[in-house]
């Protein structure tokens, strides 16, 4: 929640906006940036208890898949795109890959993030032929480089990650990690001003 006594801008349209106005905003852009982490966080919580049907609520899906992926030797960044990859299940119905992977984006690699937008389409193998649908799409992108991670991410940790006694780290455990992949942005329109701001 904002500090209603904090300073703000004058404009009403931006095309009024002066340079103390917007170093205003920057300055409380990066203060509300500091708080991605705990926000992102208490999104996935959000996942709890819906089950939409599986045997294990979406949260305890993303533990497991997490702890699949982190058991399995992957490193931090990748432990993170395994947590968070359905993330956009509350708020994309309908391509909630596609919320996942533009949450990640600014913090991970090319590979990871292609990974989480792709991962719904290569998991279809699995079902999309009893909806009617063409279970092989995702040989649509066998030539691409990121093809056979994101076809190793869903048969070895998505897939598999819905299992009531399978191992399910906390999320305890993975919080450090999410901090860590969420500490700085690699790559952001606002970044260069970002650093200039310390």
């Amino acid at each position: 929640m904002d500090d209603m006594t904090a300073p703000r801008a004058d404009f009403t349209h931006m095309k009024e906006g002066t340079g103390e106005d917007w170093q205003i905003i920057a300055k409380s852009f990066g203060e509300f940036s500091k708080g991605l982490p705990n926000r992102i966080i208490t999104h996935l919580r959000l996942l709890e208890g819906d089950f939409g049907g599986f045997k294990i609520d979406r949260f305890q899906h993303c533990l497991q898949t997490a702890t699949l992926a982190h058991r399995d030797g992957k490193d931090d960044e990748y432990v993170v795109c395994a947590l968070l990859h359905d993330i956009g299940d509350t708020l994309g119905t309908f391509n909630h890959a596609d919320v996942a992977a533009v949450l990640l984006e600014p913090f991970v690699s090319e590979a990871n993030h292609w990974m989480v937008k792709h991962h719904a389409i290569f998991q279809g193998y699995y079902f999309f032929h009893y909806l009617g649908m063409n279970r092989d799409m995702r040989e649509n992108f066998k030539d691409h480089p990121h093809y056979r991670q994101t076809l190793e991410f869903v048969s070895k940790y998505d897939s598999p990650a819905f299992d009531p006694e399978g191992e399910t780290l906390p999320l305890d455990y993975f919080e450090p990690m999410l901090r860590k992949v969420f500490a700085e942005p690699r790559k952001s329109l606002y970044k260069e001003a970002m650093a200039e701001q310390g």
